[in-house]
């Protein structure tokens, strides 16, 4: 009776233990792949910032600009640009925010899906963001 009752011990202190470090493996995997994420978008952020002064560069001589390109549709690139410059500040408040309320020091599993999942579309947005900024700035 006794070994059945070690036996049955055993093995529940072993699948305890391979539970925990199937759980510890998978919030390190998804700490590991978030991570990965806002390291990759985190330095578009430097590009944002030398963007948004580019465009107030470009809003300050559109007078020049006009006379340099007479086609140039003052009123349409100044809408145009100050909406880039609105996403490109969204794109990194939105950073910044996230980085803020991010813990890294949980240990729950589903904490770490839903911060995978946020980085994931805040990489979306970036992308978006400098495709946008590229195809708007190309001309200046």
């Amino acid at each position: 009776m006794n070994k059945i009752a070690f036996v049955a011990i055993a093995s529940l202190a072993i699948a305890a233990c391979g539970t925990q470090g199937n759980g510890a493996t998978g919030v390190k995997a998804l700490q590991d792949s978030t991570i990965k994420i806002h390291d990759e978008i985190m330095p578009q952020i430097a590009h944002f910032d030398r963007d948004a002064v580019k465009i107030d560069s470009i809003l300050a001589n559109l007078k020049n600009l006009k006379i340099a390109k007479a086609d140039l549709d003052t009123n349409l690139t100044r809408k145009e640009l100050g909406t880039l410059k609105a996403n490109l500040e969204s794109a990194t408040d939105h950073m910044m925010d996230w980085m803020k309320g991010y813990n890294p020091d949980s240990t729950d599993v589903k904490y770490f899906e839903t911060e995978l999942q946020k980085v994931s579309d805040m990489k979306k947005i970036f992308d978006s963001v400098s495709k946008e900024s590229q195809d708007k700035l190309k001309n200046f």
